[in-house]
């Protein structure tokens, strides 16, 4: 059988078809933080939004348009998803390498193909357990053009925290290991933040292939009505200069 699942459907013209605009973003299994992703969607039309722990009813995602496209894994709670909003976006799901917290999608759009992951790394387990999924899609993609984004629960000066933690220090080290390159810029504000304090645990995560087509991330100073911000960028199938710090992870 085979491990993938396609959906493609027609739509209307968007107005800008030179790129794939992203958009990141953990909900928290908000449904407030929900309801403001909607209004968003329509402001802005990202073509693609990846989710950590989507707002759900019943083990199924909710508040979200039914002419979006939503993909989820497993059958259990979910804490990764990914949205597809462009009609014009062929998505194919890679079941095999997903599951509640883990989404991959194949993705072709622009003459442009890449994969794009949605993970959640649970603070409680062992982050080593995320490492072998990475391991399982690294291998599965081939070196093609791959795009990872988490809520990894890990913190490190690398990706501009204040501070490195011990789990922040092993993933540094599984990043530089496989040429996985962190797209976070150096920012005034945090991907996350809450009464008790702030950090940068959310991460875009790329590779040799896919990095010099990503441009203009940011951390966005919309509300999200979640303690997470949103996190934007644009990819293009053509080279852009690229300005992300990768020395450190590569030991140079």
């Amino acid at each position: 059988m085979d491990s993938r699942r396609y959906q493609h459907k027609p739509g209307t013209t968007r107005q800008d078809e030179t790129h794939t605009s992203c958009l990141q973003i953990n909900l928290q299994h908000s449904k407030a933080a929900t309801y403001n992703l909607t209004r968003i969607t329509v402001e802005e039309e990202p073509d693609l939004i990846l989710i950590q722990e989507p707002y759900e009813y019943l083990n199924r995602p909710a508040g979200i348009e039914k002419k979006h496209r939503i993909f989820t894994a497993g059958t259990g709670k979910h804490r990764a998803a990914i949205i597809v909003v462009n009609s014009k976006i062929d998505a194919i799901l890679i079941t095999k390498l997903s599951d509640e917290d883990t989404v991959v999608l194949e993705i072709i759009h622009n003459n442009l193909k890449f994969y794009a992951t949605s993970m959640y790394f649970n603070i409680t387990d062992q982050i080593e357990n995320n490492f072998s999924k990475m391991d399982e899609i690294l291998k599965f993609s081939k070196g093609e053009k791959i795009l990872i984004v988490a809520d990894t629960n890990s913190r490190s000066k690398t990706w501009h925290d204040v501070i490195t933690n011990p789990r922040g220090r092993n993933l540094e080290e599984y990043l530089a290991s496989n040429q996985l390159h962190i797209l976070n810029e150096e920012s005034e504000s945090h991907t996350f933040q809450n009464s008790r304090g702030s950090g940068n645990i959310d991460l875009s995560i790329t590779n040799n292939k896919l990095l010099s087509s990503v441009h203009e991330w940011e951390i966005s100073s919309e509300e999200s009505l979640s303690d997470h911000n949103y996190l934007k960028y644009k990819i293009g199938a053509g080279r852009y200069k690229s300005h992300y710090k990768v020395s450190k992870l590569q030991g140079n």
